[in-house]
């Protein structure tokens, strides 16, 4: 990793530090974003930047930059890896207060941080054999909306996935399917690709909401609505997406096959499209 902001500087990573009265450190009192970079490239920042804005609103606090400043932060850490395929994270934390304290202090100076690191490829074995995810009960709060840095359940249940073999761990409330720990979640019915609802359930996708677009210019049918937990287990096929592992096809499903149990039409058809996109948006930086 090349040096990282901080608080308006540029610095390496081991002379960054943040104090411990940071609400960030004590409370999780923050919200991140994280947006791939192909060929030195941000993927769509300003989708992402958006994001993080409403994040900040709904927690109560404004955005410490201007997008020109954010993306001027971008072309400085990115060009440490010109040409390299890398993963811009940035966080902002409510900053220090004079005590430890739930309530929001009156004022405070936001803590402030980005940093890129290098993007694995993707294995040659998603495209043929796919990936296995579980299922577990949602333990996340009620505003999975919030890109919220207070990620302690996603990591519980992203470790079970791991500690299983699988890729992901798909989360059930209610009897509904929502996203994955770290993912959004779509599925293949008769041709259709169904996919939750944007709500405080679950947190809009930049990726997700790509795949709906090039699904549309496809021609493929889709519906953003409810996915029964039975609709999820009897799916043609599933589907996981982020920014940083872009869309994947779940063959396996508690260790019972998805489908034919091998990366189905659909997931071909949309993948195609996606890696096109990501080739157009490194050329675009050439």
């Amino acid at each position: 990793m090349g040096e990282l902001y901080l608080n308006g500087a540029f610095v390496a990573p081991e002379q960054a530090t943040v104090s411990v009265l940071d609400r960030g450190f004590l409370f999780g009192d923050g919200v991140y974003e994280v947006i791939p970079a192909y060929g030195g490239r941000p993927l769509r920042p300003i989708h992402h930047l958006q994001r993080l804005a409403n994040s900040l609103h709904a927690v109560g606090m404004q955005e410490p930059l201007t997008v020109d400043a954010w993306l001027a932060i971008f072309d400085r850490l990115l060009i440490a890896a010109p040409g390299a395929d890398q993963a811009l994270y940035l966080q902002v934390t409510r900053g220090v207060a004079p005590t430890r304290d739930h309530c929001y202090p009156g004022t405070s100076t936001p803590t402030v941080m980005a940093m890129a690191k290098p993007m694995k490829p993707r294995s040659p074995m998603v495209a043929e054999k796919g990936v296995a995810a579980i299922t577990r009960d949602d333990i996340r709060w009620h505003r999975c909306d919030i890109k919220s840095t207070a990620l302690l359940a996603a990591v519980m249940l992203r470790q079970a996935a791991a500690e299983a073999g699988a890729e992901e761990a798909i989360l059930i409330r209610d009897g509904l399917a929502s996203e994955g720990s770290t993912s959004n979640l779509f599925i293949a019915r008769e041709g259709q690709l169904v996919t939750p609802p944007k709500g405080p359930a679950l947190l809009s996708g930049i990726t997700r909401d790509l795949v709906l677009e090039l699904a549309r210019q496809a021609g493929i049918l889709v519906q953003e609505a409810p996915v029964p937990e039975q609709a999820l287990r009897t799916a043609a096929e599933v589907w996981i997406t982020s920014s940083t592992r872009e869309v994947m096809p779940v063959t396996s499903l508690d260790g019972n096959p998805v489908g034919t149990g091998s990366p189905g039409p659909l997931w071909r058809q949309i993948d195609a499209g996606y890696q096109q996109f990501k080739r157009e948006t490194r050329d675009a930086a050439a």
